[in-house]
């Protein structure tokens, strides 16, 4: 038997089962299953189109509408959808894609509070993590692009964290799209007046990397432009 091995039993022996899952060392075999998991079962999605929002939208809202309306309309494009799984927006970018008989993908996380996975997500393209990174790991390596509707800090942490990973190309670049001029005007002003113009944190073509509108005719269009105006195809 090896020093590792002699190692490895002797924790078995000195901890209980919970001490060794909750370890930092044995943390790394649960987060390479995940990574594991999510790469076997996104791989054969096809091209997908992510949408993020708040988890508190109710159907009575009008982004509600909005995104089950821009996710049968991607859906007719041929794109299938991905979400964070849970309720509000996510439910209702299921609900257009299952309505629309495209494919409906859940990254769900769980947590004490919420959410439970919406009802609308194929059955075998649910999958529900334990890390956030992991998950949103998923979100850029699968997506064609990320359709981002008005939301709380989990939707900016994907939107800035796909911006970054753009701006500093770490990923290739694909179309971000913000829904909602009255929701995102005023946080887009602070970056141009404040961050560009006023402590230039940021180059003025770094503004090209995410687009603004308000319907969802428009949405798809800017994920459909994209692709063509650089002779691409979706990367399935």
């Amino acid at each position: 038997m090896t020093s590792s091995e002699e190692k490895i039993k002797e924790a078995f022996e000195e901890k209980s089962w919970q001490e060794i899952k909750t370890s930092d060392s044995w943390q790394v075999f649960k987060i390479l299953s995940e990574f594991v998991e999510g790469f076997e079962k996104l791989s054969r999605i096809g091209p997908c189109v992510s949408v993020f929002g708040s988890a508190r939208t109710g159907p009575e809202n009008k982004y509600f509408k909005l995104a089950e309306e821009i996710a049968f309309k991607l859906t007719r494009k041929g794109y299938g959808v991905i979400t964070g799984g849970g309720p509000g927006i996510m439910e209702a970018a299921n609900m257009g894609a299952k309505k629309g008989r495209g494919k409906s993908v859940g990254i769900n996380i769980a947590l004490p509070f919420e959410q439970e996975a919406n009802i609308f997500i194929d059955p075998d393209k649910l999958i529900t993590f334990d890390h956030f990174f992991v998950r949103k790991v998923m979100f850029m390596k699968y997506a064609q692009g990320f359709i981002v509707l008005p939301g709380g800090f989990g939707t900016f942490d994907e939107l800035f964290e796909a911006i970054t990973l753009i701006q500093t190309g770490k990923i290739g670049r694909f179309p971000i799209v913000l829904v909602g001029t009255s929701y995102w005007t005023g946080l887009i002003d602070w970056i141009k007046e404040v961050m560009l113009e006023k402590e230039k944190n940021i180059r003025e073509k770094d503004l090209d990397l995410f687009k603004l509108v308000d319907t969802a005719d428009e949405a798809v269009h800017e994920i459909d432009h994209f692709y063509s105006q650089y002779l691409l195809s979706p990367n399935f």
